[in-house]
């Protein structure tokens, strides 16, 4: 029987672990610029805590179980549940606004394409206790500077945001108030980008929208932007409301000089029927992967999973569409694989002892280093060293040895000179500072 992973995920090589590795470095680097304080959670949670913040919606994507109390238990599909439970039941007392990270493993049961497996990593950043526009503006400045730390510019992506309840004020103005047909126009319209519209409106007219307001509904998505908005519907104080606060959003996002990354989109509604006020996604601006990132305001989730009333809002990162979208670019470093600092010759098996202390030594004194654990020729081991990449050779000899001496050859200037073993260790470091 042939055991490989299962389909969709993954098995992380050293060469691929590295890669995950630089990932979650410039996430961390970045997310902790902002003051967001690093959390987490257990993989496992209790399954009704997806039902109460989604219902049905995530249920049939869940990896669950009956664990052997008789608890259903899910392989958390998404983190911000977890974070509103775990503010419920002991981050109330917290100084407020908390600005929380995290990036854990996600398991989702669906179906594989291209930028979406059954698992992956993703950084979640949130504020909570903070219902002000000022809020929003930092997470999308976060979310434009993590990809920034890639080397990304704005000539790669851009942050398409827009707004729930402005949208549902426009729909509000076209006749439709009952909550059920807005949730019938919401999942349409989150297609529109990805299907064409009279697929968008027939969606619409099979959830009981008039065949007319339809179209007046796609019209929406017509305007050139908030001015026109505005100005068409200038008659309504809720659009009037939502158009205010979008214009402090942009003006504030132009004041951090990031207007370059981010533009007004009213098709985004993000699909989670959870989201209460701004909402944005990250596309790179070739069209040729999923989103990067999304998230917005959910103000009552919170309120929905532990009863307790705190505004929050946060987005989420995938490390695959990102992962997908520095390689297009070229963007990974060439050396992410660590670098063995020295490699141990051992030229007979006598001076197997000492070769041991020295090399207990200099790893104690944050070098890194490697040998052969076997008896082996000499020329063999300088190879073994050489396919690694070993900066330097420390050569143990029986005469050098007598003399309280070793060699040490750059392998990269092939300069080789005697060194005192007592003197080694100051040498190494110095010249690995030098680079």
């Amino acid at each position: 029987m042939e055991l490989s992973a299962l389909p969709g995920f993954r098995d992380f090589y050293p060469e691929d672990a590295a890669r995950r590795d630089f990932i979650f470095m410039r996430w961390r680097e970045t997310a902790r610029r902002y003051g967001f304080a690093p959390y987490d959670s257990p993989p496992l949670e209790n399954i009704e805590l997806y039902r109460r913040k989604s219902g049905d919606e995530l249920i049939g994507q869940i990896y669950g179980f009956t664990d052997k109390g008789g608890r259903e238990i899910a392989l958390r599909p998404e983190m911000t549940p977890s974070l509103a439970r775990m503010i419920a039941s002991g981050g109330q007392s917290l100084p407020k606004p908390v600005k929380w990270f995290s990036i854990p493993q996600l398991f989702r049961y669906e179906r594989q394409q291209r930028g979406r497996l059954r698992e992956h990593f993703q950084l979640n950043c949130d504020i909570l206790g903070e219902t002000g526009v000022a809020a929003d503006v930092e997470l999308v400045a976060l979310l434009v500077d993590c990809l920034c730390a890639f080397g990304l510019t704005e000539s790669d992506f851009r942050v398409r945001v827009s707004d729930r309840p402005l949208l549902g004020a426009l729909i509000a103005a076209v006749g439709l108030s009952d909550p059920a047909q807005h949730a019938v126009v919401f999942a349409a319209i989150d297609k529109l980008t990805r299907e064409p519209a009279e697929n968008v409106k027939r969606r619409m007219v099979e959830g009981g929208i008039v065949s007319s307001q339809a179209d007046q509904i796609l019209g929406l998505f017509q305007k050139k932007g908030l001015p026109e908005i505005a100005s068409e519907y200038d008659a309504s104080p809720a659009v009037c409301e939502r158009v205010l606060l979008l214009q402090r959003f942009f003006g504030m996002i132009e004041a951090m000089g990031l207007q370059g990354y981010a533009e007004f989109d009213l098709t985004v509604v993000r699909g989670l029927a959870y989201y209460t006020g701004i909402v944005f996604e990250a596309f790179d601006r070739k069209g040729k992967f999923r989103a990067i990132s999304g998230g917005g305001r959910y103000d009552q989730l919170v309120r929905t999973i532990g009863g307790v009333d705190m505004p929050a809002l946060g987005f989420g990162m995938g490390d695959v569409v990102l992962g997908e979208l520095l390689t297009d670019r070229g963007l990974w470093p060439t050396d992410l694989q660590p670098r063995t600092d020295v490699y141990l010759i051992l030229v007979h098996e006598s001076l197997r002892t000492p070769l041991l202390s020295l090399a207990h030594q200099l790893r104690s004194a944050g070098l890194s280093v490697d040998y052969g654990f076997t008896e082996s020729a000499v020329g063999k081991q300088f190879k073994t060293a050489s396919q690694r990449g070993v900066r330097f050779a420390v050569i143990l000899g029986p005469e050098e040895w007598q003399r309280h001496a070793v060699k040490l050859k750059n392998l990269e200037s092939r300069e080789e000179t005697e060194v005192g073993v007592e003197k080694l260790q100051e040498r190494l470091l110095e010249t690995l500072k030098k680079g």
